[in-house]
């Protein structure tokens, strides 16, 4: 993807922010079919037969810490996704991604070296709660469970920044996605058979694994891999508070999902933060030695 891979590295990820929030409303109609593990366990084996097929990865002559990179990668991407389709199976929506987004925010918190930084990301936080919805839902009603299991989402959301990082500095092109989703499919996959048997292979469910494997998972993860190679963590946390605001666009164009005044301001206060972000991208240092310095 060498004319994509040269476009600025906030507009990928803006991009790919736009992939898997539509992908992930496509997954809201496949988790009721076949469960949160089967969701998960179809999503990622058909990713990484594309993944596998397009970047034909070579697994010759790597390190043992190129390998514990990418396995670090995997069980990052395996956990990150199954503990938040189970989330979602416990508490609404709104409160699941905004305990989830807690993980990047922190991150970007304690990545940032400026004022307006932590500012953007204060601004993120707020506008992430009001868009969701989180303070208008009867704590009564929410699971404990669910609850952890969105903020453990939340922590691999953070951890996958990091390894994604990582994962690109090490392996060419798409190399390192394209291993690290077959190895979380291989160690997802068990979990999803017991939960959905025969109805992972129905016609239904392949269809709609499929449309959310290229919107969730090929497209903005490649997405994010070639961002990230130029991008530091910090600025890639932040970005990622357009989540919110186009997943209400997702929620609304694919589910009918409607939002209020105060959701709107919510909005409003996501897009001012990743705005003021996407305006300093000129006036930062060189993106390589911010990530020399990420991963320190």
């Amino acid at each position: 993807m060498p004319r994509v891979s040269a476009l600025p590295a906030p507009v990928l990820v803006i991009g790919a922010v736009v992939s898997v929030q539509f992908g992930g409303a496509l997954a809201a109609t496949l988790v009721p079919i076949i469960g949160a593990s089967g969701s998960v366990t179809l999503r990622l084996i058909i990713a990484a037969v594309v993944m596998l097929l397009i970047a034909r990865p070579s697994v010759r002559d790597r390190s043992r810490g190129d390998w514990a990179v990418v396995v670090g990668f995997a069980i990052t991407l395996g956990l990150m996704n199954l503990c938040f389709y189970s989330a979602l199976a416990r508490l609404p929506i709104g409160v699941t991604v905004t305990l989830e987004f807690l993980g990047p925010l922190t991150l970007a918190t304690v990545l940032s070296r400026r004022l307006l930084d932590l500012v953007s990301v204060a601004a993120a936080a707020l506008g992430v709660v009001l868009i969701s919805g989180a303070l208008t839902t009867p704590w009564g009603d929410l699971d404990l469970t669910g609850l952890g299991l969105a903020l453990a989402a939340g922590a691999c959301w953070a951890a996958y920044i990091i390894f994604s990082g990582r994962t690109g500095q090490r392996f060419a092109q798409l190399d390192g996605l394209a291993i690290a989703m077959f190895i979380s499919a291989v160690l997802v996959a068990p979990l999803g058979f017991i939960e959905a048997g025969t109805g992972l292979w129905s016609w239904d469910a392949l269809s709609r694994g499929l449309g959310i494997a290229v919107l969730s998972s090929v497209l903005p993860y490649s997405l994010e891999l070639m961002a990230l190679r130029r991008l530091a963590a910090g600025v890639f946390g932040i970005l990622l508070s357009l989540e919110p605001a186009v997943a209400a666009l997702a929620g609304l164009v694919v589910l009918g999902q409607r939002l209020g005044g105060v959701e709107l301001a919510g909005m409003a206060l996501v897009v001012g933060a990743s705005a003021l972000v996407m305006g300093r991208q000129q006036h930062q240092p060189r993106a390589a030695e911010l990530a020399e310095t990420t991963n320190q």
